[in-house]
């Protein structure tokens, strides 16, 4: 039998990087998932990298209504599900005095709003024992110039963790964290699209991180999944991959 047979999974923001790789890992090992995504280009492209049997949904994490009609398609296709990994999320970096109103705004509906209403809309679709885990970020716990409103907004996230873990437990869903720090993501690329500035941020990020590497999507997923499915009496903890950088 497969580690994840006859598991139902929903992960917002999975056509690429983490979210891909858990997708990816979850189908290897027999579960049934649905992905989301914003982009067209990454939508199909995940359809070709995890296969048929994916349900890869153009949904705006940002969106209450698509977060709406996608607890619908959610209920149409599976019923009920085991899993909700709440993985959307985005940075856009910006030193105090060039933070906007809309730059504000963006960081806090993608990072903190939208989750809260997916996990709002998606909870009752969760089974008795399933599972619910949110990403956040090491700039929720460290000060990274130019973070300020990503790092709020998944402090934000972080605070949810707790509250939402303590709401669920008369259902016996767990609600769980995990914390990245740099991975080796397309993010980085759009986040900085000037290739040597790209590089420049890389290595001087390496210089930060005390086992001296950024981590991987698969390592991501490994853990979201721990916290998913082994990691039984684990409720409202947020679990750090980061190389060790937000203890070290």
């Amino acid at each position: 039998m497969q580690r994840y047979e006859n598991k139902k999974v929903v992960i917002i923001g999975g056509t690429s990087g983490m979210g891909l790789a858990t997708a990816k890992m979850l189908m290897d090992e027999g579960a049934r998932v649905l992905v989301t995504g914003r982009a067209q280009a990454g939508l199909e492209s995940a359809q070709q990298e995890l296969g048929k049997d994916a349900f890869v949904v153009l949904s705006d994490a940002r969106s209450l209504t698509d977060i709406h009609a996608l607890a619908l398609r959610v209920k149409a296709e599976f019923d009920t599900i085991d899993l909700l990994f709440v993985n959307a999320g985005f940075s856009t970096p910006a030193p105090l005095e060039s933070v906007t109103e809309a730059i504000y705004d963006e960081m806090f509906n993608l990072n903190a709003k939208g989750p809260f209403f997916a996990v709002q809309r998606l909870a009752p679709l969760i089974n008795r024992g399933g599972s619910i885990v949110l990403t956040t970020s090491v700039a929720n716990v460290k000060g990274l110039p130019g973070q300020a409103t990503y790092g709020a907004a998944k402090a934000a996230l972080r605070s949810f963790a707790r509250t939402l873990a303590v709401e669920l437990l008369p259902r016996e869903i767990r609600v769980n964290a995990v914390s990245p720090g740099p991975i080796d993501t397309p993010i980085l690329d759009k986040v900085f699209p000037d290739k040597n500035v790209a590089a420049q941020v890389r290595e001087k990020t390496i210089g930060m991180i005390p086992m001296k590497r950024f981590g991987t999507s698969e390592e991501i997923a490994k853990s979201g999944l721990f916290l998913a499915f082994d990691a039984t009496f684990t409720n409202g903890a947020e679990l750090p991959v980061d190389g060790g950088w937000s203890h070290l």
